[in-house]
């Protein structure tokens, strides 16, 4: 069933096409990747998908419901979830207030419950705190509750990322370069998490990914953008050996040189990984 699909979505910004008539389905259960080389339009797609930008042609739609427009926070109620390409946590904040942050468009306590504090929202209260330590575990961030988010390695700022989106209780998770900057165990680790949120949390997943290693390993299906436009779709080994992909990430002259789709794509994987293109 289609979680999410986008149809004939554009997204200019003045003379400029960063997305150009993107037709896009991400079917419920999967695991899913959108590469191209940088500046192809993939996080202006996560933006108008998670409402930070309104598309300017085209329908989006959640579970058949039209999102494109909607404001942020409507987007998170109807069940998407995002981290960011650079870790946008609240570094001053402990580790358990961040996820709280991601807890509260699930609380039902207004302003008025917020500052007569009845006996509902006390109680609502210690669930969601316990709930946030729950997730904390999740991740692999036990006993890190009370840990600033600034203070926290790499690596784990950017699990912690993942457990304050996971608490706004999504159906699909937009995942924005998540082992940008990781150590080969730490990208390892971020891979079997990815597939834990879906295995046994039966989270829809869609990561933007320039680690053609990971984009490999955890896709069921991957959608190449370049110039805004869609070159193709379909399985890794599909994509991996599709020209098209292969003169994007490192130009026609190269590819020409080459002897061999499986050269091309070798070093497409190289390339890939480097987060480089063209």
């Amino acid at each position: 069933m289609a979680l999410l699909q986008a149809q004939k979505i554009s997204k200019h910004f003045g003379g400029l096409t960063a997305v150009s008539d993107l037709d896009l389905m991400i079917e419920q259960g999967m695991i899913a990747s959108l590469i191209g080389p940088n500046g192809a339009g993939k996080t202006t797609f996560f933006n108008m998908v998670s409402g930070l930008y309104k598309p300017t042609s085209g329908r989006l739609l959640f579970e058949d419901k039209e999102i494109g427009g909607l404001r942020p926070n409507r987007v998170t109620i109807q069940g998407i979830g995002r981290t960011f390409q650079n870790i946008r946590l609240f570094a001053n904040m402990t580790a358990l207030e961040n996820v709280l942050v991601g807890l509260n468009c699930r609380l039902k306590a207004g302003w008025a419950g917020a500052l007569l504090r009845p006996p509902t929202v006390r109680e609502e209260e210690v669930k969601a705190r316990a709930r946030a330590q729950e997730l904390l575990t999740y991740v692999g961030l036990g006993g890190q509750g009370e840990t600033l988010a600034k203070n926290l390695p790499y690596g784990l700022q950017r699990r912690l990322e993942i457990a304050r989106a996971l608490a706004t209780d999504p159906k699909l998770l937009l995942l924005d370069e998540p082992t940008a900057g990781m150590n080969p165990q730490e990208t390892v680790d971020a891979m079997a998490l990815i597939k834990r949120l879906r295995d046994e949390l039966g989270i829809t997943i869609l990561l933007i990914e320039h680690d053609m290693k990971v984009v490999m390993g955890i896709s069921e299906r991957i959608t190449v953008l370049d110039y805004g436009a869609k070159i193709a779709e379909g399985t890794p080994d599909q994509v991996r050996a599709d020209p098209k992909v292969i003169e994007a990430y490192l130009g026609k002259g190269v590819v020409t040189g080459l002897k061999g789709t499986k050269n091309a794509s070798a070093l497409l994987g190289k390339q890939a990984a480097a987060g480089t293109g063209r």
